[in-house]
């Protein structure tokens, strides 16, 4: 009987990451913005950047316990410089939640320069739906250096 539950247990936990690993329609919409804000951040372009956000968005980055917030619009002028480092962030097993017109993504995240992680942590969105379109309304990060070796 035990090893029957344990069957079960292992079979539903392959149901649902592989359930997981499927986003939906909607899913995929939401987070098409984030996408491309990160592709506006590597190519170092501030409008690129601020696209997908809603005017007067916010970020909060948490570093050492401390915060640091500013507008998105500052968060793309600053990142949209030219730069001689190329830059990447990557997330990985994003987790959406979709009510009506707001939408959050909670997903672990890396920052690479130059090709090597420089710090990881994880992303939260808060997502907005605006004339049919999905966009950035609010952005907070932890950022640490102890990431896992990949």
């Amino acid at each position: 009987m035990r090893s029957l539950s344990l069957l079960g247990a292992i079979s539903t936990a392959a149901f649902l990451t592989a359930f997981r690993a499927a986003p939906t329609a909607e899913e995929q919409a939401v987070l098409a913005p984030v996408q491309a804000m990160f592709d506006g951040m590597s190519k170092r372009n501030a409008t690129a950047i601020k696209a997908p956000t809603l005017p007067g968005g916010t970020m909060v980055l948490m570093r050492d316990g401390k915060p640091t917030q500013m507008t998105l619009e500052s968060f793309a002028d600053r990142v949209g410089k030219p730069g001689t480092t190329a830059i990447q962030e990557r997330i990985h097993d994003p987790l959406v939640r979709v009510d009506n017109d707001l939408a959050v993504v909670w997903a672990p995240f890396d920052f690479l320069i130059d090709g090597k992680v420089d710090h990881c942590g994880t992303d939260l969105f808060n997502m907005v739906k605006v004339d049919g379109k999905w966009l950035i309304a609010s952005v907070a990060d932890t950022g640490r250096k102890d990431c896992p070796a990949k």
